[in-house]
């Protein structure tokens, strides 16, 4: 369980379902580099994708975690 207080890091399912999302991120990018994807492959990564974004809401909702937010310069 997490608590409010504590940063992120500290819940090892927060930071695994952040894992999974930044391996969806970066499997898309890599794809998108690589080659022209089909509409059915990017309809494909775009739901996975949008999956792993619902579950880490979710997770953050019932238990109060948030990732601790970072500002980053360059748009990136």
């Amino acid at each position: 369980m997490c608590s409010p207080s504590a940063p992120a890091i500290s819940c090892p399912e927060h930071a695994r379902l952040e894992e999974e999302y930044n391996a969806a991120r970066d499997r898309v990018r890599s794809l998108r580099r690589s080659r022209k994807l089909t509409r059915r492959e990017e309809r494909r990564l775009a739901d996975e994708l949008a999956m792993t974004i619902a579950r880490l809401k979710e997770h953050a909702a019932e238990h109060g975690c948030e990732r601790q937010k970072v500002a980053r310069r360059g748009g990136g």
